[in-house]
């Protein structure tokens, strides 16, 4: 029975792959459950409660749960960076009832936080974004590199909890007076941790890709998946998150691949990552950042064949040797597709993802087949307020 900590469209993600490998309903676990989760037919249950981030909280939940589960394999998978550090932290108590996979919390902070992951690229030779900590309540500093700049929290989980108006994932920022204002208004938002300030790497949304990768307990790489970013989020909440993505076996970079297996192989990871990147104008790719779980949009993988339930119940449930992905060509999207169709900024690509959308070669993200009148009408709904937020952002 598949557990997830996280209640948003990740986890929706997350029990599709389930439910279409391996027929099974899921059960997930969050302090508040967003709208991707309602009316699903996917759940088993979906349990919230606020002091979640709590270990103590957390650990008794969850024991209590297994507890009334006794004859079934309970599968744990973090859908969230702070539940993963939880996790991590609560490790030797959830053992005996969890079967999961995650690394110590030395090896999270090591890889999974965005100051650890640029020091291990920058011992390997990768190229990360020239970045500069601004500690709350420090003046701001010298830029060693030009304007414009990505602002963005170096404490995700922290960040995620702010509630207030304007708030964007990450901000570009054009110039020394916007920058005041933005780190004005995060601190008047409640945001008490270190704020990143970063080089901006110049190209469009299809310059963007991101990695998956699964690390199996033995220690090995066996599962890295690629995919290509035809549309990036423009809702201020959004932006940073992807609205649609292509995946082809001929669109896998394999050098790249082959640095980051190398790169969680000598990190000790366990589990899901997740690599954002951007190939610059000389096509030279430059690392953003390594969420510590499966992506949001990767339930992409298994729309285009490499189900992300299976190298979980192969490598923890069957403890086998986990199956390479064998890719099929796939367009995934978010937003509906006549957003993707008209703001795609690369047409040739448009015009290949369109192909394959017409070969049937297309998925949804949040609509599953099997689901009710109810999760259908949601999501009609939640389409046509996306065509309104796309109308004002543009």
């Amino acid at each position: 029975m598949p557990v997830f900590l996280g209640g948003d469209a990740n986890v929706y993600g997350m029990a599709r792959s389930f439910w279409e490998s391996y027929r099974v309903r899921s059960v997930a676990f969050c302090k508040r459950a967003l709208p991707a989760l309602a009316h699903s037919r996917l759940f088993r249950a979906v349990v919230e409660n606020p002091r979640l981030e709590e270990d103590e909280v957390l650990t008794s939940l969850l024991t209590a749960f297994a507890r009334a589960h006794p004859d079934q394999v309970c599968l744990l998978v973090s859908c969230a960076d702070g539940y993963t550090l939880q996790l991590a932290r609560c490790r030797k108590a959830l053992a005996p009832y969890y079967r999961f996979a995650c690394p110590a919390p030395g090896v999270v902070q090591a890889l999974g936080t965005k100051k650890g992951f640029a020091a291990a690229c920058a011992a390997r030779g990768l190229r990360t974004p020239q970045s500069i900590t601004l500690a709350p309540g420090m003046p701001l500093p010298t830029l060693p590199f030009g304007w414009p700049i990505i602002v963005k929290p170096a404490d995700s989980p922290a960040y995620w909890n702010c509630r207030f108006a304007g708030k964007r994932k990450v901000y570009l920022v054009q110039g020394q007076t916007e920058l005041e204002q933005v780190v004005q208004q995060v601190a008047a938002g409640g945001y008490r941790g270190n704020l990143l300030l970063q080089e901006y790497i110049p190209g469009p949304d299809t310059a963007l890709s991101v990695v998956n990768a699964y690390c199996a307990r033995d220690g090995s790489v066996p599962w890295l998946v690629q995919a290509q970013v035809l549309l990036q989020e423009r809702t201020p909440e959004g932006v940073g998150n992807y609205g649609a993505l292509l995946l082809e076996p001929a669109r896998q970079d394999g050098a790249l691949l082959e640095e980051l297996r190398t790169l969680l192989q000598t990190g000790g990871w366990r589990g899901f990552a997740n690599f954002d990147l951007k190939y610059d104008p000389r096509g030279e790719p430059v690392l953003f950042e390594m969420n510590p779980r499966q992506g949001r949009a990767s339930y992409a993988c298994t729309a285009a064949g490499a189900s992300l339930a299976r190298p979980l119940v192969e490598d923890l449930v069957e403890e086998i040797s986990v199956t390479p992905p064998a890719l099929q060509p796939m367009v995934w999207h978010t937003a509906p597709w006549g957003a993707v169709r008209r703001h795609c900024p690369n047409r040739t690509l448009c015009r290949q993802a369109a192909a394959l959308r017409r070969q049937g070669r297309c998925r949804c993200q949040l609509l599953a087949s099997g689901e009710g009148v109810s999760r259908r009408v949601w999501y009609l709904l939640r389409q046509g307020n996306y065509w309104r937020k796309m109308q004002r952002y543009g």
